[in-house]
């Protein structure tokens, strides 16, 4: 596959810029990209299901973005050209896309949404049954653009709008119902105020169609009309800002609960009454307490990130494990998915970004789904006079946390970072005072002791760009600069690393 067409694939999903208006970036998914890789997905699913086009039928959503319509546009002619029977979910989550293979029994769907990324970009995810596709599944439908491989144009392609969301809604809040399964069973949330921040994207409806229908009083949620510029801050929860907004929110509003979305709704975060973040090595030890209620015992999947204070909290206080794994919440997915075709017990994929995928919904990182289940868990903490925060209180959580970005300098980024990742290794091993971690599956980790920093760093390759993110925490104060003099004594004398 040649320059052109490698620089939209983006790990497991399709990524360009769809929009003018940042200086230096020009358009490149423009029309005939879109319909060449719509065209070159449509011959793959036929590959993949033994269908022929006319037997396919494809749903199509989007999230708020300025060029959704544009690119929904022109990814609905392809599909007719092709013949395939198209339903039109219009604006959509994510996740709710991947579940029309399930309930509507689509062939295939596409979501077109470039997650948090600025409003000038936008990009294409593709699912079918079996969940979103793998990266070689991207390179084979991209070489299929690039080499014109289609199927012949065909007659009776079809498009009708579909109202899936209000569906995809009635499973949220009967899930609440049944969860929460309170005296009265059909209002459980009466008495709760919830607010949510939905970013400006494409979350909005949980406020409307999810929450309130069940009796919460949603008074104060924020920015849930869509509006693809987000001109009130990234639709993040990773981001800073984004969480001091849904914070701001909670208290001002003296709410029970804060929930806030990404862009197109597979990443979730919440707030506590009390405006502290459930956010992060947080949010993923609220989300490991509640999938091991049912399934003692139970092995956590996370990515390489997470603090020594949740391994700790996994393994001591709810006795389960905690599998760490590589970075990319794909990896994450799929290294659980793995574990339980082994017979080990996971219920559980996580990244610390966010991204949550539970067994009992398909492995699908849901940001509602994941909202969902807090919500019914903090319902039922109140009937026991407690508090979702009550979930965690045992937690340690670092003093100090860093994250440094390193410029790799060389062309051959990915073979220069393994060389200093190599390197690092055997540095480590030599040091007094160094302690390597035996669970590490990316990069090089290393602990250390209350006299010499008291935490530990992460070094690895960045999955897409060349950069080595380091992460660093440390239990007490001052903790991370002792560790970081400690590294830099390496770092400094490697090729190839831009060393600021």
């Amino acid at each position: 596959m040649d320059k052109f067409w490698s620089q939209f694939k983006s790990g497991t999903d399709i990524r360009g810029v769809a929009s003018e208006g940042v200086e230096g970036q020009s358009v490149n998914l423009t029309n005939e990209v879109i319909t060449d890789i719509t065209k070159g997905f449509v011959k793959w699913l036929c590959d993949k299901t033994g269908k022929s086009s006319t037997e396919l039928t494809v749903a199509v959503g989007r999230d708020s973005r300025i060029s959704g319509p544009r690119i929904m546009g022109q990814v609905e002619k392809a599909l007719m050209a092709g013949g395939v029977q198209v339903l039109n979910c219009g604006l959509a989550s994510t996740p709710s896309m991947f579940m029309t293979t399930v309930d509507l029994k689509c062939d295939g769907a596409v979501q077109i949404t470039a997650s948090h990324h600025p409003f000038n970009r936008n990009g294409l995810k593709f699912f079918t049954v079996d969940g979103g596709l793998e990266s070689e599944d991207i390179t084979a439908l991209l070489e299929n653009a690039e080499n014109k491989s289609f199927v012949d144009n065909c007659s009776g392609g079809t498009t009708r709008a579909v109202d899936y969301m209000s569906q995809y809604c009635k499973h949220l809040r009967d899930m609440i119902c049944k969860g929460v399964n309170s005296k009265n069973y059909d209002k459980p949330l009466e008495g709760f105020k919830i607010v949510v921040d939905a970013g400006n994207g494409a979350g909005g409806f949980y406020a409307d169609k999810v929450l309130a229908p069940l009796g919460a009083d949603t008074t104060g949620s924020q920015f849930l009309e869509p509006d693809g510029m987000f001109p009130n801050h990234v639709p993040n929860p990773e981001d800073a800002v984004a969480m001091s907004f849904i914070s701001k929110a909670v208290l001002d509003n003296k709410a029970d609960l804060g929930v806030i979305f990404d862009t197109d709704v597979d990443r979730g975060g919440a707030v506590d009454s009390a405006g502290n973040e459930i956010n992060r090595n947080r949010l993923v030890a609220v989300a490991a307490a509640i999938a091991l209620e049912n399934a003692k015992g139970g092995t956590i999947v996370t990515d390489s990130t997470t603090s020594a204070g949740l391994k700790a909290f996994i393994e001591e206080d709810l006795h389960g494990k905690h599998h760490r794994f590589k970075r990319g919440y794909k990896n994450v997915i799929n290294e659980a998915i793995r574990l339980n075709k082994e017979g080990i017990d996971c219920p559980l994929a996580i990244e610390t970004s966010g991204h949550a995928a539970m067994r009992e919904n398909y492995f699908l990182d849901d940001g509602a789904y994941l909202c969902t289940k807090i919500i019914i868990k903090m319902a039922q903490l109140r009937s026991q006079g407690k508090d979702i925060s009550d979930l965690t209180a045992t937690l340690k959580e670092p003093v100090e946390s860093r994250e440094i970005r390193f410029k790799i300098t060389d062309s051959d980024f990915r073979a220069t970072g393994n060389r200093i990742i190599n390197e690092l290794e055997e540095y480590a091993k030599a040091q007094q005072g160094w302690l390597l971690a035996d669970d590490s599956r990316e990069g090089v980790r290393v602990s250390f002791g209350e006299n010499d920093g008291d935490g530990w760093f992460l070094l690895r390759l960045s999955v897409h760009d060349p950069i080595m993110p380091l992460n660093v925490e440390s239990n007490k104060s001052g903790g991370i600069d002792v560790i970081l003099d400690k590294l830099m004594a390496f770092l400094r004398n490697c090729s190839g690393l831009e060393i600021k």
